[in-house]
Parts: structure tokens; C-alpha cells; sequence
């Protein structure tokens, strides 16, 4: 009688939020499915779905077709809207960044959920119904790490034991596997670069109406990253001066977040006229060309002959290293937000650094489960203007021609990609 009564309230509940599958009980249905097979969800999923596909270094990305993905305990299924176009998938591409194959790219997503895993717990449920617009962060914390356990959860241990150095999931297994030979395929994330993608549910946030897909999806990543680097690597005060090297997607929301922060000169550093000219628009109070004139020299006579309170670099390469270091005043700190080619190293003077009290700090990106939801709301008020940040959008049949546009730098701030 009690395991009956048991399994009744536990489907009764399940089935608030979507169809139900019989709970497994030997005794009471000897045809019931497993634990682990259990799921539930809004209305009947496709079969198969598609994703972009990394195969190697310098090889065009393919669309192919995929098994639905499905998610496990504390997961989300999320149908893709749109996925952003960002320089580190353009290292994984290039392979200077070495990553697992073949893998689908795509970490910067907005979508909706459709289906959460078996035994999901309800406080997951209830933040995250089946229904929900979300955004999805590149940095998925798993929630119970050291580091995430402390809020740190942009050093969590699982994301670069699991994800970043295997391509899978946290149980060490991937969720793609290719529709024709059944073979896994790794995920770069939550390989968000398909119709749909699985996402630990701590690495989701609910993304207010107001606010659309497209656009939206910039939030997971490039200002992410942005929000990471100014708050709590830089730690922006009201009254600081910024300089920013590099100004594309990243860089340019590090120039909307510091000027959200109240940042008094905002410098933006760049090669190109009209990324620069795109940068005052977003914040930046003085620009300086790169290839016209020496930044080091031009920051330090904008503040006085001093330098800056904060530099970040957002390139990832040792000679834009190099000018963050030598940009700030003493006592500066000097951000390293961009990745370089595998092996790459930096260079700065010792003896200043120890002498002028320099900080070199490196930041990956920022904390999903505290700064998400305030990201969001920046957009949501507008102090995060994402019609400027968003300069270009892509089919998702165009996703090839997207990372090439990238590569070649013809893309001013950020593109997205869509996908309906």
C-alpha cells in the first residue's frame, strides 16, 4: 500500500509539468522502464536534430544530423534560438586551441526549455518550467565542486576536468551521438550550435520577455566574459580610468559594462577605424588606432602621465600583453581576458611589477548562477544596450561563413546566428 501510495504522488507531481511515463516498480507494473530511462516533458520531440560539426584544423563545419540529445539529473534540454559567433570557437576551428573531435561548437545560446532530466530536483523545476525563454552561460557550473561551493563558479573543477578537457557532460559522457553510425560527438559547452543542446541547469537563466532571442545570446558569453573581467577581476569603482585593447565582441561589452560601472575615461584600443568609431557609441571616451600610433604612450598622456586604473586585454596575443601591463598606473591592474594560441606566453617587466605593485590577473569569464540573472537585467533596463552590441546575424546554414567573416575580420562587435 505505502509503495503504491508512493508511486502515485511521485507521478502526480511529474505530471504538472509534462507527460508522464510509468515510475519503475517490479512489484506493481513488471513492464515499467528504468530510473535512469525516465522522463518527462511539454509534447513529443523529434527523432533526430542538427548541429554544426567541427571535424579539423581549418576544415569547413558540416551540418549533420543527430539522435535528439537527452538530458540526465539536474539537466535542461533547451530548443536553440540563436548561438553567438565568438573568437573561441574560432580557436578551436583554426586548432589553435586544441579540443576534442569531432565536436559541435557553440557555447553563447538563448532558447526554451522543453525537458528536464529524470529526478530532477524541484527547486530546478520550479525556477526552470518547460516553457521557459532562457539564456545559457559557457561556463556550466556543476554546483558542487570546491570552487562552486564557495560561489568561485567560474573555477569550477568539473567544467575543465570534464567539458573543457574531455568534451562531455559531467558523468563523462557525451549527450551527441550522429543519427546515421550512432558514433558520440564531443560538445564544446553545451555544443549550442544546433537545434537543441543540453545544459547542466545551473548554467541557465530565465531570460525576461521583454528581451529578444537573437541578441540575447551575446548575454551568455561575450558580456559574460565582460561582466567577469570588470567586476570581479578589475573591480571597477566609480571614478576609474579603463582601457580597453582589443574591441571586438568581448572588448566592446567590457566598454558598455564599464561605463555601467561609472568609469570616468574609457579608452578604447583597436586596429580598426571603424570598430573604434563603434566603440564611442558603447561607452569608450578616447580612442586610439594601434597601427597609427603607440597605445602606451597615447593612454598615459590621456590620464595625465600616469596611466590607467584598469587595462584589459582582450585579444590574447603577447604583444597586446604586453601594452596592458605597461598601461596601467602604479598599482594598476591589468586584465588578460583573451586566448591565445595553445603555448602562447607573455611578457612583463619584472622589476616594475614588483617595484609599481602591478596586478596581472588573468579572468575566464564570470559566475553563472550570481551574475547571470544581473546581466540580465542590465539588458532588461537598457544600462546594457544589446541592439549595439549586435552588429550581424547569420542562418544557421550560414555558420560556415559566419566563422570565416570572423576569422577575416568582418565583423564589427558581435554576429549571431539563428536558428529557427
Amino acid at each position: 500500500m505505502a509503495s503504491a501510495m508512493l508511486r502515485r504522488n511521485i507521478i502526480t507531481h511529474y505530471c504538472k509539468f509534462a507527460s508522464c511515463l510509468a515510475r519503475h516498480s517490479s512489484i506493481h507494473n513488471p513492464r515499467s522502464v528504468s530510473v535512469s530511462s525516465f522522463q518527462f516533458h511539454s509534447a513529443a520531440l523529434p527523432s533526430y536534430m542538427r548541429g554544426a560539426v567541427y571535424w579539423e584544423p581549418n576544415k569547413p563545419l558540416t551540418i549533420e544530423e543527430f539522435h535528439m540529445p537527452r538530458p540526465k539529473t539536474g539537466e535542461v534540454l533547451i530548443k536553440t534560438k540563436a548561438c553567438g559567433v565568438c573568437h573561441s570557437d574560432l580557436h578551436v576551428i583554426k586548432g589553435e586551441i586544441p579540443f576534442s573531435s569531432p565536436c559541435v561548437v557553440g557555447h553563447e545560446i538563448t532558447g526554451e526549455v522543453v525537458e528536464h532530466g529524470p529526478l530532477t530536483d524541484n527547486k530546478t523545476i520550479e525556477r526552470l518550467p518547460v516553457g521557459s525563454r532562457v539564456v545559457g552561460a559557457f561556463i556550466m557550473p556543476c554546483g558542487n565542486c570546491s570552487y562552486c561551493s564557495k560561489g568561485h563558479d567560474d573555477l569550477c573543477e568539473a567544467f575543465f576536468a570534464y567539458n573543457r578537457a574531455k568534451g562531455t557532460l559531467y558523468d563523462g559522457e557525451t549527450r551527441l551521438f550522429f543519427r546515421n553510425s550512432g558514433k558520440p560527438v564531443f560538445m564544446y559547452s553545451m555544443g549550442g550550435l544546433a537545434e537543441y543542446c543540453v545544459v547542466p541547469a545551473n548554467g541557465v537563466s530565465v531570460l525576461s520577455d521583454s528581451l529578444p532571442y537573437t541578441e540575447s545570446a551575446i548575454l551568455g558569453c561575450a558580456v559574460f566574459t565582460a561582466y567577469g573581467a570588470m567586476a570581479h577581476a578589475a573591480q571597477v569603482r566609480p571614478g576609474d580610468s579603463v582601457a580597453v585593447i582589443g574591441t571586438g565582441g568581448v572588448g566592446s561589452s567590457c566598454l558598455q559594462i564599464a561605463r555601467a560601472f561609472g568609469a570616468s575615461d574609457i579608452i578604447a584600443v583597436d586596429v580598426q577605424d571603424e570598430k573604434l568609431q563603434k566603440a564611442k557609441i558603447l561607452g569608450a571616451t578616447h580612442t586610439v588606432n594601434s597601427a597609427k600610433e603607440d597605445p602606451i604612450e597615447k593612454i598615459i598622456e590621456i590620464t595625465g602621465g600616469k596611466g590607467v586604473d584598469v587595462a584589459v586585454e582582450a585579444l590574447g596575443k603577447p604583444q597586446t600583453f604586453a601594452q596592458c601591463t605597461l598601461s596601467v598606473k602604479d598599482g594598476g591592474k591589468a586584465v588578460m581576458i583573451g586566448l591565445a594560441q595553445a603555448g602562447s606566453l607573455g611578457e612583463v617587466d619584472i622589476n616594475r611589477l614588483v617595484r609599481r605593485k602591478i596586478q596581472v590577473i588573468g579572468s575566464y569569464g564570470g559566475r553563472a548562477r550570481q551574475d547571470l540573472p544581473k546581466l540580465i537585467r542590465l539588458a532588461e533596463t537598457g544600462i546594457f544596450n544589446l541592439s549595439h552590441a549586435v552588429s550581424r546575424t547569420y542562418t544557421f546554414e550560414e555558420a560556415g561563413k559566419a566563422f570565416q567573416d570572423l576569422s577575416e575580420g568582418n565583423i564589427i562587435g558581435r554576429a549571431v546566428i539563428e536558428i529557427v
